[in-house]
């Protein structure tokens, strides 16, 4: 059987619209559909992992941007325009059912993807995630449901992370962030997104691609300049 992945790009979504569109995509992936790459921006919202430790929120708190508690692993984030969000909706069979394999390929894809823009970037040791030296450019933090994962990556694109400066990152004090447009790359999510999109398939080992299927509603990326 031919390996598919669909690839929806679904421009700036509102944390609680994306989080439904997956829950639809697991369902229909539990139901025999395809694999899927669902690519988009977040409005800003601060997320925490099923176990995370709200307290690293910080001065977050009493600002106005939204706050959600949701079933992936992991600690504490920022999303919002910029950050190019990647949300896979992958079944794990081709990965032997292995949750580490999986978040070592995601870590595979965005390793690979950043070179090609010539960054140079590695995994931390006891950590998930990427890393440009000491500083992090990625985040990642996954669901699982009867085998087909969910929820997905977080890779910084533009040059301003000032959504991260009132949260502890990750849980990890000190920690530095960094994105592909401080490290020399492209600021545009849109330029970076090709290169993310072929990782992945190489990766994963698809064999083709198609768009996601029309019941999800879409609103294209305008095309990088």
């Amino acid at each position: 059987m031919t390996r598919v992945l669909e690839v929806g790009l679904a421009g700036r979504v509102g944390y609680d619209v994306a989080l439904a569109w997956q829950e639809r995509l697991v369902a229909r992936r539990l139901a025999g559909g395809a694999d899927v790459l669902l690519l988009l921006e977040h409005d800003p919202v601060y997320t925490l992992g099923r176990s995370a430790d709200a307290r690293h929120l910080g001065a977050a708190v009493l600002g106005d941007v939204p706050v959600r508690r949701v079933g992936r692993g992991g600690q504490v984030t920022y999303h919002g325009p910029g950050q190019l969000i990647g949300y896979p909706v992958v079944a794990l069979a081709a990965q032997g059912r292995d949750v580490h394999r999986y978040l070592r390929s995601l870590e595979d894809v965005l390793i690979a993807a950043l070179r090609t823009f010539d960054i140079r970037s590695e995994r931390r040791p006891g950590f998930t995630g990427v890393w440009v030296g000491s500083r992090k450019i990625a985040s990642i933090g996954v669901a699982v449901r009867r085998w087909v994962a969910w929820h997905g990556f977080a890779l910084n694109v533009g040059r301003d992370l000032d959504g991260f400066l009132p949260i502890t990152p990750c849980g990890i004090s000190g920690v530095a962030m960094t994105s592909v447009g401080r490290e020399g790359g492209p600021e545009d999510v849109a330029r970076v997104i090709p290169a993310v999109v072929s990782c992945f398939v190489e990766v994963f080992s698809y064999e083709t691609t198609r768009p996601l299927d029309a019941d999800v509603r879409m609103e294209p990326w305008p095309a990088p300049s």
